[in-house]
């Protein structure tokens, strides 16, 4: 025999059940999700820090390049200095 307390009860058992499914499958679909960026993320955090060595490397090369260039020629090198800096400043002025 049922009554009409019993019948609710069992509606409210299997809705309860559901939603606990409901829950548990989208905090293992996030959990997935969650993997994934975190994995993502090291990635691009290592390509970051290869291309910062790249960008290190190169800027010593110039740096080595533009010190050797000075040093064979002191003359040349102030006076596209002294060009460089009419023509920003005059760039500036206006």
């Amino acid at each position: 025999m049922t009554t009409p307390g019993t019948s609710e009860h069992a509606t409210t058992d299997r809705l309860s059940e559901r939603a606990h499914e409901t829950v548990d499958q989208a905090a293992k679909t996030a959990a997935k999700a969650e993997e994934r960026i975190r994995h993502q993320a090291a990635g691009a955090e290592e390509r970051v820090k290869e291309a910062g060595q790249q960008v290190k490397e190169r800027s010593d090369e110039t740096l080595k390049s533009v010190t050797g260039f000075v040093r064979e020629n002191p003359l040349l090198s102030l006076g596209i200095a002294f060009a460089a800096g009419t023509l920003v400043s005059a760039l500036r002025r206006r």
